[in-house]
């Protein structure tokens, strides 16, 4: 595989490099003490063409690859998770799902505003008593005339109080489980939706988080996605997009930490000497830089998969595990290396540890992604090509 980047994605970065410099990097800290961004960058983001980088250029994206959404996902963390997050969430979870899945319908009404950046999408999964465990989802949608009627509680949704339309699982025949789960495009200005934020978050704190409510919304039978009973399906397609995203942000988290630790090294001495001279840190710092040339190697394979249209969960899945333990164990030693200094918000390190340990957690835990590795390998577990898991830009050169 040649992981050259084009000179496409080298403009790419470049430009995510200099919006994230000059539009996050000097208010991050403020933000993140504050617990709330400033709405403004999302409107930028967009205008940069980054709300919809791997759809096709026919339906309002950029009509990029795949890994050049991990370029950008890794830029936006490396400025901070929160922004990463609502990049994944958009596109990763939504969008691209909305283009695997939908009718042309749905993509022209739904998708073609969310590439472009006039809409934000956002992803409900996840509920008080549902996890990585999707069978015990409780939320249920009833079929009455032209009308699904949906009632429930989702949880941990990013981008809760400011998106526009989510997609929504539910059961339609609880007594099918996995089977009988379906999605659904919600929009924020159906009767009986409501949403709250959760407050009080070890991290990412300038992104927006919480539940949504769902009583008695009346969901027209056209946002049901693909057929009833598909639900399950589309959610694991769909995270094995947002996997990949959360993969490559956690790289971004890397090179935060690698930046900053070696920023610091030059600057701090002690027994006479800079403390990069000390071997234990520099243990640490090249520790930082292993994790950081593994977890790109990993994403950019999982990358160029995806790019092929071949089915990719198992890559994308360890590309997930080790990319974001790589990342937190990278914070972990950038606040050791700042010593005293990476206790306190006068460095950044701080806040690099307790954004690390989120997505240690989230889109499938650590633990989870080491029981899927483990049965692929034992042979418990064996993947099928999926014809409509096509590339956004398949037959396009």
């Amino acid at each position: 595989m040649n992981f050259d980047f084009t000179e496409e994605q080298k403009m790419l970065r470049n430009t995510v490099r200099n919006f994230v410099d000059k539009q996050i990097m000097p208010y991050i800290a403020e933000w993140d003490r504050e617990g709330k961004a400033d709405p403004a960058v999302m409107n930028k983001l967009s205008e940069l063409g980054l709300m919809g980088v791997c759809i096709p250029e026919e339906y309002g994206g950029s009509g990029m690859d795949y890994n050049s959404l991990a370029i950008v996902c890794e830029e936006l963390e490396r400025g901070d998770t929160a922004f990463r997050t609502a990049v994944s969430v958009h596109t990763g979870l939504n969008s691209m799902s909305l283009l695997q899945w939908g009718d042309e319908e749905q993509k022209q009404k739904y998708l073609v505003p969310q590439a472009k950046g006039e809409k934000v999408g956002a992803f409900g999964l996840t509920e008080p008593g549902a996890g990585s465990d999707v069978a015990s989802l409780s939320s249920t949608a009833t079929k009455e005339g032209d009308y699904y009627v949906l009632k429930g509680q989702k949880t941990w949704i990013s981008l809760c109080d400011t998106a526009d339309h989510f997609l929504v699982f539910a059961y339609t025949d609880k007594s099918k489980r996995h089977h009988g789960i379906s999605a659904f495009i919600v929009e924020r200005t159906f009767d009986g939706f409501s949403s709250k934020a959760i407050k009080g978050k070890h991290g990412i704190r300038s992104g927006n988080t919480g539940e949504l409510f769902f009583d008695n919304v009346k969901v027209p039978k056209e946002n049901l996605l693909g057929k009833e009973g598909d639900g399950f399906k589309i959610a694991m397609a769909s995270l094995d997009n947002g996997r990949f995203t959360v993969a490559a942000g956690a790289c971004g988290q890397i090179m935060a930490c690698l930046e900053a630790s070696v920023n610091y090294c030059h600057e701090r001495e002690t027994f006479g000497k800079e403390i990069g001279r000390h071997q234990l840190v520099q243990q640490m710092i090249a520790n930082m830089e292993a994790g950081l040339q593994m977890s790109q190697l990993l994403v950019f394979r999982a990358g160029e998969l995806k790019n092929q249209g071949k089915r990719n969960t198992r890559e994308t899945s360890l590309a997930k595990w080790q990319a974001c333990d790589f990342a937190n164990k990278a914070a972990d030693d950038a606040v050791q290396v700042h010593g005293a200094y990476g206790y306190s918000d006068e460095y950044p390190v701080g806040r690099y540890l307790r954004n690390s340990k989120a997505p240690v957690i989230y889109e499938g835990t650590r633990e989870i992604h080491t029981v899927m590795q483990a049965e692929y390998v034992l042979g418990y577990r064996k993947d099928k090509q999926l014809s409509h898991m096509l590339p956004a830009w398949e037959g396009k050169e």
